[in-house]
């Protein structure tokens, strides 16, 4: 493959995923429209319009400057797929298990993605007070100091 058909290759996938998530964000707009609490609606414009900001300005990007690497680029794709599953995992778990359950599915997987080190115990029980120290963290922050109503 030309070094021009690997640019347009990157350059396509970006523009579709970032049209994609602009479409997220602008539903995500018209959605929260209906809400009656101000307080629900408040977070979730916040990231709707950051979504599509930042999504608009990767489009310009890419088309300005191109992106020089193929496709999805050098990665394995187990990674990418034990993230993505472990986020819509906790997606579908959430309405059953609330907030905090569900989301800890997504951190270890998110974490198990991104470890590229070996294994170790110590390493682990670190990680493992870390995660749930940054969890609950999260949560207070969420819950207590920005009221968003969790499920």
């Amino acid at each position: 493959m030309n070094e021009a058909a690997g640019r347009a290759g990157g350059v396509t996938g970006t523009v579709i995923i970032a049209l994609i998530l602009i479409a997220v964000g602008v539903v995500t707009l018209f959605d929260t429209a209906g809400y009656t609490d101000i307080d629900s609606v408040v977070f979730p414009r916040a990231a709707a319009i950051m979504l599509i900001v930042t999504s608009t300005l990767v489009v310009f990007v890419a088309l300005l400057r191109g992106d020089d690497a193929p496709g999805f680029g050098t990665g394995l794709w187990w990674r990418r797929l034990v993230l993505v599953g472990a986020m819509v995992l906790a997606v579908l778990l959430m309405p059953w298990v609330s907030f905090l359950p569900a989301v800890a599915v997504a951190f270890v997987g998110a974490l198990l993605a991104a470890m590229h080190e070996r294994w170790q115990p110590r390493l682990a029980a670190l990680y493992g007070v870390c995660s749930v120290v940054i969890l609950l963290g999260f949560y207070a922050l969420f819950r207590f100091a920005l009221q968003v109503p969790l499920p």
